[in-house]
C-alpha cells in the first residue's frame, strides 16, 4: 500500500521560494508517477506538476511553468515541488499524488493515491 506523506508547507511574501516533499512511508513507489495538485479556496483542485516514474518526463500547467520544477528520488522513495518567484495566486493547499497509470496524467480522477495535503501561502 502506498501512503503519501508531504511535508510542512509554509508562508513567504511574493517573489519567494518554498520547497515540498513527498514521502512514500510504506513501499518504493518507483513504478508510480507521481503529481502535484493544488486547490485554493473556493476553487476547484487543479493540476500542478507531473512527472514520470523515471524522472525522464515532467510536465507543468502553464501557470507555473518556469517557476516550478518536480523532480523524485526513488533511492529515497521521494518527490518534491521546487516553488519559485512565487505569487498570491499560488497561495493553495498543495497535495502529491501517486498513479499507477504508464502515462503522465493530468486529471486527479486518474492518481490512486494521496498525500494529506501542506498549506502554502504567499503573501503580496
Amino acid at each position: 500500500q502506498v501512503q503519501l506523506v508531504e511535508s510542512l508547507g509554509g508562508s513567504v511574501q511574493a517573489g519567494g521560494s518554498l520547497r515540498l516533499s513527498c514521502a512514500n512511508s510504506r513501499r518504493t513507489f518507483g513504478h508510480y508517477n507521481m503529481g502535484w495538485f493544488r486547490q485554493a479556496p473556493g476553487k476547484e483542485r487543479e493540476f500542478v506538476a507531473a512527472i514520470s516514474w523515471s524522472g525522464d518526463s515532467t510536465y507543468y500547467a502553464d501557470s507555473v511553468k518556469g517557476r516550478f520544477t518536480i523532480s523524485r528520488d526513488n533511492a529515497k522513495n521521494t518527490a518534491s515541488l521546487q516553488m519559485n518567484s512565487l505569487k498570491p495566486e499560488d497561495t493553495a493547499i498543495y497535495y502529491c499524488a501517486a498513479t499507477a497509470s504508464a502515462a503522465i496524467e493530468l486529471r486527479g480522477v486518474r492518481y490512486d493515491h494521496w498525500g494529506q495535503g501542506t498549506q502554502v501561502t504567499v503573501s503580496s
